[in-house]
């Protein structure tokens, strides 16, 4: 039996969650979905340039585990820019944290 997801925190509120090439009709696209904390693994690892053990600490979850949900986010992000796909920016959130709550000081 699989251990359950523990909280993940996410302090990123998206306006667009879907993403696609220009010109081309979402209807007419293979769709990759890329969860919440996938998506926050990539903002604070390539955009904050955090860390994996400080960006796993402002998650709440252990580096290990970071550095997975980074790997598999970035695999989805290759595949879709390589292939030509639509990105779906959905799910995965447990406790979303706002700026303040999440970035102390």
């Amino acid at each position: 039996m699989a251990r359950p997801k523990c909280c993940r925190r996410i302090a990123w509120e998206l306006d667009c969650r879907i993403f696609k090439p220009c010109g081309v009709r979402i209807s007419s696209l293979e769709e990759v979905v890329l969860s919440m904390d996938e998506f926050e693994a990539i903002r604070l690892a390539d955009l904050e340039r955090l860390y994996h053990e400080q960006a796993a600490e402002k998650m709440g979850i252990s580096r290990q585990t970071f550095g997975r949900i980074l790997e598999a986010a970035r695999s989805k992000v290759a595949k879709v820019l390589a292939g030509g796909l639509a990105l779906r920016i959905e799910g995965g959130v447990d406790k979303e944290m706002d700026q303040e709550s999440f970035f102390p000081g």
